[in-house]
């Protein structure tokens, strides 16, 4: 008896300790993100969106997913923000060289991308055109060098009506860069205020 108390006891926490992903469904973190010379923070060898991507997987127990195009953008900052101004003036769709394994499988998928002249990169439509996002919850999360979330969850649901858009994050990319802590914080308070378990 004492035996079975104890296995159900040990069940039991086991079950607790997995809430964060079985409330939410399966989860996924798709991101797009840039090295290279960044504004206000200089040559980076891993990108802003990229390093609070792995915070979210990592305290959410998600999976990660990056966002990559066929043709790479510039590592020099002007010239990529030519490229980045031509594509939105053209709402351009980039060919897009991941493409996610099991998409129907997940359930939240937070969607994070820098803020290039005040929108996601075109390469964020381009996945969500990609994807059957009915019944799903997209969660966006951006960085940026003073623009916030510059509206890009309204975008996000007008791109994906049948979704549920929940409220997103912003992060500035010099603190993503150089204050571990500060973003951690920041994800921790804006995940409990959009009731993801921990």
């Amino acid at each position: 008896m004492k035996k079975f108390l104890a296995l159900l006891i040990v069940g039991l926490i086991f079950s607790f300790g997995q809430s964060s992903v079985s409330a939410q469904g399966k989860i996924l973190v798709a991101y797009f993100s840039r090295i290279g010379e960044e504004y206000g923070v200089g040559n980076i060898t891993k990108g802003n969106t990229a390093i609070v991507a792995e915070i979210i997987a990592q305290k959410t127990g998600a999976d990660l997913f990056e966002i990559k195009t066929v043709k790479s953008y510039p590592n020099n900052y002007d010239e990529c923000t030519k490229v980045a101004s031509r594509e939105k003036a053209q709402n351009a769709r980039p060919e897009l060289a991941t493409r996610v394994n099991n998409f129907d499988s997940y359930d939240t998928i937070f969607i994070g991308s820098p803020i290039w002249y005040g929108d996601a990169p075109m390469a964020i439509y381009t996945f969500l055109e990609s994807y059957n996002f009915s019944g799903k919850k997209i969660i966006p999360f951006v960085t940026h060098g003073g623009s916030g979330l510059s509206g890009v969850d309204q975008r996000f649901t007008l791109a994906c009506p049948d979704a549920e858009i929940l409220q997103g994050l912003a992060v500035r990319g010099s603190v993503a860069q150089n204050n571990s802590v500060e973003v951690e914080a920041k994800v921790d308070e804006w995940l409990a205020k959009i009731k993801i378990d921990l």
